[in-house]
């Protein structure tokens, strides 16, 4: 039985190149046919169905896959984002900030304004995205953050290595074997990733590869935080051990393009960050030259990118990463998708799961043509409108 048929697209994006034209493989005039929560078929217009969607000519992608996400916190910090905005530096210290009010927050008020960002960020075409932990930074409270992480998607990755906390000061070594230990034991059934800051001023390539190596151990899949305050380890050693994404990438060398190209590791760009830090943005350019997987995520978090809009990091990375709006856009489906070693999202071809998001635009340039304008006019989740 069918159960819904979205008709009269005027522009589907399947990024199928063999289903359609160009590398995003888009179809003309098309109906796209779901079944079973997944996609059945793409038609020409003029299909029916059980329940009838009609996008009256406007495009069609594929739901935004966000592979990078901090959405379990309690606390604000506009007031550091308003004086780094007058000129004060961006640092990692501000972890510290929204720890202190999660671990003060009660478990259903974190998962009351989880939900909330997470419908947020439904509404703006997310159909899927990672949550990491991170705030909590000790044993209880991050076990309770990946608890209610696991309540919004199966997309969970355990990041007590987010920063060494205050009660450990000037012991780093201590906590990371906190992380590697006890917290991790607390921490993995609840998860399928594990992920490190390594960063100056976090952990370094000794401590993350010890992170590292304890997640795989413990059976979860490798993320790292790298190179985005300055040259550092975090890609090379992503890569080494097979790290399925790497996040921010700010500043590479030439070997680390050329780790990145010959591995499947996926370069994950957080454009709204470099936005909100006035960090400098990183050239993608050179990176998808050289072959390598790219994606974009929002990195939703209260202090270096609170934000839910993927069309915003999108309209970035063209504008200020050197990305085509192709690109990008294949960047934040299957890009994200690929980062999640996903091969059932981002796409929009028989088999995949039925994530799609109707434009109010004719195409998907009008996401960078028409920045800050709210043109997600449905989002259908597993075949749902």
């Amino acid at each position: 039985m069918t159960a819904l048929v979205i008709d009269n697209i005027g522009l589907l994006v399947t990024n199928q190149p063999e289903l359609g034209e160009g590398p995003l493989g888009l179809v003309r005039d098309a109906a796209l046919v779901f079944e079973h929560g997944r996609v059945a078929a793409i038609e020409r217009a003029g299909a029916g169905g059980d329940e009838h969607l009609d996008a009256d000519g406007r495009c069609v992608i594929p739901g935004f896959v966000d592979s990078h996400t901090h959405l379990v916190f309690a606390g604000d910090r506009a007031a550091e984002f308003a004086a780094r905005m007058a000129g004060a530096p961006y640092g990692a210290g501000g972890i510290r900030v929204t720890t202190e009010a999660t671990r003060a927050a009660s478990e259903s008020e974190l998962e009351r304004t989880a939900a909330v960002r997470r419908e947020e960020a439904l509404h703006a075409g997310i159909t899927e995205l990672e949550i990491k932990s991170g705030y909590g930074l000790e044993v209880a409270a991050e076990r309770r953050l990946c608890e209610v992480a696991s309540r919004l998607t199966d997309e969970v990755t355990f990041l007590g290595a987010h920063a060494v906390p205050v009660e450990y000061e000037g012991r780093a070594d201590d906590y990371v074997a906190l992380v590697c230990g006890e917290m991790l034991a607390a921490c993995a059934p609840h998860c399928r990733w594990i992920d490190v800051f390594c960063e100056r001023g976090a952990f370094d390539a000794e401590q993350s590869r010890a992170v590292l190596e304890a997640g795989r151990a413990a059976g979860l899949g490798l993320r790292a935080h790298g190179n985005q305050l300055g040259p550092g380890p975090g890609v090379q050693l992503a890569v080494e051990l097979g790290a399925a994404s790497v996040d921010h990438c700010t500043y590479l060398d030439d070997d680390d393009i050329a780790a990145l190209a010959d591995a499947e590791t996926v370069a994950t760009f957080l454009p709204a960050t470099d936005f909100s830090t006035r960090q400098p943005y990183p050239d993608a350019r050179p990176l998808i030259d050289a072959g390598a997987t790219v994606a974009i995520a929002t990195n939703c978090n209260p202090g270096s990118s609170y934000t839910t809009s993927m069309a915003f990091c999108i309209a970035l990375a063209v504008r200020d990463l050197r990305m085509t709006a192709d690109e990008a856009l294949r960047a934040a489906t299957l890009g994200g998708a690929l980062a999640l070693r996903r091969d059932d999202l981002g796409r929009l071809a028989p088999g995949a799961r039925g994530d799609a998001v109707v434009l109010d635009a004719p195409s998907h340039a009008h996401l960078v043509y028409r920045p800050g304008v709210p043109l997600v006019a449905r989002t259908i989740v597993a075949g749902r409108a």
